[in-house]
């Protein structure tokens, strides 16, 4: 079985880890509601869930 020739400080475990950064979140504005959301996630307005500008289920009082 290998072996590390020497340990590595976590000092320097930490310097290569300095390079994995997290992306920021895409918000996008919905065309139909103005809403901004997350891409590619269902979002609620005034009672009613969305997907893509359309509605999935209509709020309370908005049966059609």
């Amino acid at each position: 079985m290998a072996h590390p020739k020497s340990r590595i400080s976590k000092q320097r475990k930490r310097k290569r880890r300095t390079h994995k950064k997290i992306t920021p979140p895409q918000i996008q504005i919905c065309k139909e509601t103005g809403e901004a959301h997350l891409r590619h996630r269902a979002y609620e307005v005034d009672g009613a869930l969305y997907y893509k500008g359309k509605v999935l289920i209509p709020g309370i009082g908005d049966e059609e």
